[in-house]
């Protein structure tokens, strides 16, 4: 008798494989990491790479001695994992932090949960989101963007545009800066062409469609620009909303997580409309001036109950009319 297994999500309806499609999101990350490596240097070499071999050592320590099932270190979901964390920490976080969190995301995140596929929330922003609440200086203490720099834990720091609009600082760079990524920020979020390019090949590849990522953009820029029309002294250009922080990041390479996102178009258009309300509110009322890591969070606890009620119509089934 054969046997009728049923394996978790992520669920690819093509000739793909995980590990592949792990790769299509690696690749796309290449401009940003490289603009990364350009204002940061030094930092997000040391950042990055303890991020990313941190998890993928969890994992395959967890896997192998608490767990005992079959390893899934190959995938490179542990890698991207890594990599995004370390896209989501500034430059000069000292290396026993990124640790702490590269053991929360693979630990508490992902691995607690069963691994990949079983997990709700997104690992990396679930280590990001600890270690700001565990770390909030360390985690607030930006570099300052300097072409190849080489300091890391003694790098000049500066406010990010948010922070600066949050806490009416001023000197906000420049549209062109903000767009090219020259800006304090998490070392993977300043430079929205580089993550525009990466979406542009997530896009062609067909690795994810684009429902999350502008369903995201486009409710952040109505709602920023509605209350900028109301009161333009008050509030800033719906474009510094969507060229600043971790809204870019967030929408192309975090909200759109195989696992944790919704499953139709439809799904993905809510969840995304609920990332961006969810994100305006943060920053205009709350007291973090970002917050888009939280409203990631926040829908993907959501999105059972949209996978629930969101189907997409089964093979043969006839509607009823009336």
């Amino acid at each position: 008798m054969n046997k009728l297994i049923v394996s978790p999500a992520p669920h690819v309806h093509s000739g793909n494989s995980i590990r592949k499609e792990m790769v299509s999101v690696l690749i796309a990350l290449i401009p940003a990491y490289l603009v990364a490596l350009y204002y940061f240097g030094v930092g997000a070499i040391i950042v990055s790479v303890t991020s990313v071999i941190s998890c993928v050592i969890f994992e395959y320590l967890i896997q192998k001695f608490l767990i005992k099932g079959e390893n899934t270190v190959s995938d490179y979901s542990a890698v991207l994992t890594g990599l995004l964390l370390s896209f989501n920490l500034p430059s000069n976080l000292p290396v026993w932090i990124v640790v702490i969190g590269a053991l929360v995301a693979i630990g508490v995140g992902k691995m607690s949960f069963g691994g990949l596929g079983n997990n709700p929330f997104n690992p990396a922003l679930v280590g990001r989101v600890f270690l700001l609440i565990s770390f909030p200086v360390q985690m607030t203490s930006w570099p300052r963007p300097i072409a190849w720099n080489t300091a890391y834990l003694d790098a000049e720091t500066s406010a990010t545009a948010l922070s600066a609009l949050k806490e009416h600082l001023g000197n906000i760079p420049s549209l062109f800066d903000m767009f090219v990524g020259n800006m304090g920020g998490s070392m993977g979020e300043v430079s929205a062409l580089a993550l525009l390019l990466g979406f542009v090949y997530l896009l062609f590849k067909r690795t994810i469609t684009w429902h999350i990522p502008v369903s995201i953009l486009l409710t952040v820029f109505i709602m920023t620009g509605i209350f900028y029309l109301v009161n333009p002294q008050t509030y800033v250009s719906p474009i510094i909303h969507l060229l600043s922080g971790g809204l870019m990041l967030g929408a192309i390479f975090m909200a759109t997580d195989f696992v944790t996102s919704p499953m139709t178009k439809t799904g993905m258009t809510i969840y995304g409309i609920g990332i961006g309300i969810i994100t305006v509110v943060i920053r205009m009322f709350g007291s973090y001036p970002e917050g888009v890591s939280f409203a990631i969070l926040i829908m993907n606890a959501f999105t059972p109950l949209i996978n629930t009620y969101i189907k997409p119509k089964r093979f043969g089934e006839v509607r009823k009319n009336g």
